[in-house]
């Protein structure tokens, strides 16, 4: 993957985690929404200006924005996760802590 389309795809992560729909993020960065879609999904790069008002609207920084190295398909995430529960289900004190993580991250 590239750096246009990692960069479009943690912008509409960054967008959907604000619950901001395109149209609403594509008016306080003031482009069209057309523009917005194809910068999330790699067709369209960013000018410096468009970017500056991305990170304000985002309520995020450059090094939060630009820190792409951790974007992981949904299904892959899922796999992951399992990977790992599997691991520290021997250990009876990290079980406890993940049990309590995700119980308190269901009551959101």
């Amino acid at each position: 993957m590239g750096v246009k389309e990692e960069l479009g795809k943690k912008i509409k992560r960054m967008r959907l985690n604000r619950g901001l729909t395109q149209e609403q993020l594509s008016e306080a960065v003031d482009i069209s929404q057309r523009t917005l879609s194809g910068i999330e999904i790699g067709e369209n790069f960013v000018t410096a200006e468009t970017l500056d008002k991305l990170i304000k609207a985002l309520n995020t920084t450059t090094e939060e924005l630009f820190a792409t190295n951790h974007l992981k398909d949904n299904n892959e995430i899922v796999k992951e996760i399992v990977s790992d529960i599997n691991v520290i289900a021997g250990d009876p004190i990290k079980l406890d802590i993940l049990y309590n993580v995700t119980k308190s991250l269901m009551k959101e």
